[in-house]
């Protein structure tokens, strides 16, 4: 059997000039309307036709309906996707022709012709212009296409836009529905049966289907994760649409396809916000956040602005990170015709000096301080950028907004200041402590603070790390077969943040009831068999990606904890909670503070570690090997740095630390 090869055809069809399209479908439609008429009459009227069709009016059916056609914007469709709103100004086109032609025949003095002739033609026509279309587009579209044979999981309206909207890419060729419905099952939509999640092996075996696209975007993160569970030994790759809040707020639209998202593998929805709460602190307020241009701050200014503030002010040390997220944000204003201030500030969240003189200028009320070193390796190596930036600058910017009359003062912590095994996890501790001191102090300013766990897809998360790790090829890396960590996404991150603010009258720590922790290992494993692949270890040495158990690193625990003690009490949210836990009064913690700024100002790591030490007694340090070599290669456990001018300050010190 001889077959032809349409495909360079349809390449020279889809590269003409547009207006070369449209003379080639204006001429078949000429030739349509009028063939369409001259076959309506001689299937009307057999021989008579010669005598009682008038020749003229092969010529009036097209004069009467091109005109039409395009006053309805026929031409202007594209074939390729051309859809229902064409068809309407083809039944609008032919039909007024059917009509002009009726007219034309009552007034003429030529014999009469049957009301069928006009119902034929109306007929024909429509089938042919129509028609021809239509089948112009499955032949403009029909490809050699290598693309995936995928499942549309959901066969409920998005399920159905989805599989249209993958029909146009070459990339995908959809070939069923599965769905949970058994109502469904058995029925057809758009030409793909539906059928039960059960038959889905044999849908891969017999239809050769490689990927499973989740259209569910009004599923609770629960049924998700029970979907997700139930596809995870299926060895099919699945991808999802964007969620309804995403679609209904058009951040998103439903034929964007997405790896499944963690939050997903959470076990758990999404914490509900309070809007009141969300509210209190922020509308027609000047609100500023630090470390504008991170993962958590970046999210924080995304959700302050929805909340319509007076003024959001911006602050990062790194330009890039802080131009980028200004332009996202002033774009996001112009678009909503939102009157809010925007201002983008470079500079050092540990520079108290310029700090008050931003609070005061922009008349401030909500800090949202998230500027801070995170990463626990890193900062391990490198204590004296970690104390400083962490620790230190919280002290200084806290002290400025308390001069400058600041509201309400939000210190974003983590687990890891629990009980801190590490630098990272220890800074962050005194940073709380000196949050809690300072109110203590007869501070008017609202100070509280918000502590977490890990984020969902921030900088740094095992997330986005085993992503990339599994589109390399592998292998996947976990430190240890035992880790656990509980998580959270950013806008839930973000969301608590600024609930919590609400919530503050003073001195407290906020922390969201996170439900179970995430064994690090299963989640590394789900990820791999929802991209369609398997785990290659003893039970199975031909799978394709190996877990490979790295050790723990410098300062890292098996498990993170949430509360210094348990007295935590519910708020009026549900899932938020409220610690009132234990510091040092001021005196005496500004008396270490001074000595750390010491230690700092001559790079002292030994000193700096004695005295973090000194401030949070649970935390036991050791020198860790990147400072011990820089220490050697200067011969010293004491690397001077002359102080400047500007650092004669009443408080200790400025610390030049990024923020």
């Amino acid at each position: 059997m001889v077959r032809i090869n349409l495909v360079p055809l349809q390449a020279r069809l889809t590269q003409l000039p547009r207006t070369t399209k449209r003379a080639i479908a204006l001429g078949a439609d000429l030739a349509a309307t009028a063939l369409a008429l001259a076959l309506s009459g001689a299937l009307v009227l057999g021989d008579r036709a010669r005598d009682q069709l008038p020749l003229a009016y092969l010529a009036i059916a097209p004069l009467t309906a091109i005109p039409a056609f395009v006053k309805f914007g026929l031409y202007r469709a594209v074939i390729r996707y051309i859809g229902t709103k064409a068809l309407a100004a083809v039944v609008a086109g032919v039909s007024i022709s059917v009509v002009l032609l009726g007219v034309i025949d009552a007034l003429s003095d030529a014999i009469r012709l049957p009301v069928a002739v006009f119902a034929m033609y109306w007929s024909f026509a429509l089938i042919y212009v129509a028609g021809s279309r239509f089948i112009a587009r499955v032949a403009l579209n029909r490809e050699q296409r290598n693309g995936a044979r995928v499942a549309v999981y959901g066969a409920g309206k998005a399920g159905a836009l989805l599989a249209s909207a993958l029909r146009n890419a070459p990339e995908f060729t959809p070939v069923a529905f599965v769905d949970d419905d058994e109502g469904l099952v058995g029925s057809f939509i758009g030409g793909l049966e539906v059928s039960a999640v059960t038959e889905l092996p044999r849908l891969a075996e017999q239809l050769g289907v490689s990927e499973v696209l989740l259209a569910i975007p009004s599923a609770s993160r629960q049924r998700r994760r029970e979907i997700l569970a139930g596809l995870e030994g299926l060895g099919l790759r699945v991808r999802t649409i964007p969620d309804l809040s995403e679609i209904a707020a058009g951040r998103a639209q439903v034929g964007e396809l997405r790896e499944v998202q963690a939050s997903d593998l959470l076990g758990r929805d999404a914490v509900v916000p309070h809007e009141g709460l969300l509210r209190a602190r922020v509308d027609g307020k000047a609100v500023l956040v630090t470390g504008a241009g991170g993962s958590i701050g970046s999210e924080l200014c995304r959700q302050v602005v929805k909340l319509q503030p007076r003024r959001l002010v911006l602050v990062d040390q790194s330009e890039p990170a802080l131009y980028q997220v200004e332009r996202e944000l002033q774009k996001g204003a112009q678009e909503s015709g939102s009157p809010l201030e925007i201002t983008a500030l470079l500079g050092n969240a540990a520079d108290r000096f310029r700090m008050r003189e931003v609070f005061e200028t922009f008349a401030v009320q909500t800090v949202y301080h998230a500027a801070a070193y995170k990463h626990v390796p890193i900062v391990e190596e490198n204590a004296i950028a970690g104390i400083a930036n962490n620790a230190m600058a919280t002290w200084r910017i806290a002290d400025a907004a308390r001069e400058a009359e600041v509201e309400t003062f939000v210190l974003i912590s983590t687990d890891k200041a629990v009980n801190p095994t590490s630098v990272m996890g220890a800074t962050k501790r005194l940073a709380e402590l000196i949050v809690q001191a300072l109110h203590a102090e007869k501070c008017a300013m609202r100070c509280c603070i918000v502590r977490f766990g890990n984020v969902l897809e921030s900088s740094g998360s095992v997330v986005p790390l085993f992503r990339e790790q599994i589109a390399a090829g592998g292998p996947v890396t976990v430190t240890h077969p035992d880790i656990i960590r509980y998580f959270m996404t950013i806008e839930e991150a973000a969301s608590v943040v600024i609930q919590a603010s609400a919530l503050a009258t003073g001195g407290e720590v906020f922390l969201l009831d996170m439900g179970e922790p995430v064994r690090i290992r299963g989640l590394a494993r789900r990820m791999i068999h929802l991209s369609g692949l398997s785990v290659r270890d003893a039970d199975n040495p031909d799978g394709d990606i190996e877990i490979q158990y790295t050790g723990l690193r410098p300062a890292e625990k098996l498990k993170e904890e949430l509360l210094v003690s348990p007295n935590s009490v519910r708020t009026q949210h549900p899932m938020i909670m409220r610690a009132v836990e234990a510091f040092t009064p001021w005196d005496q913690l500004r008396r270490i503070l001074l000595e750390i700024d010491e230690a700092l100002r001559v790079s002292n790591v030994r000193r700096a570690l004695e005295l973090l030490s000194k401030a949070v007694p649970e935390y036991a340090p050791s020198l860790s090997a990147g400072d011990v070599v820089a220490q050697e290669r200067a011969g010293t456990s004491r690397l001077s740095v002359r102080p400047r001018a500007r650092d004669a300050d009443p408080h200790g010190p400025r610390v030049g630390t990024t923020s």
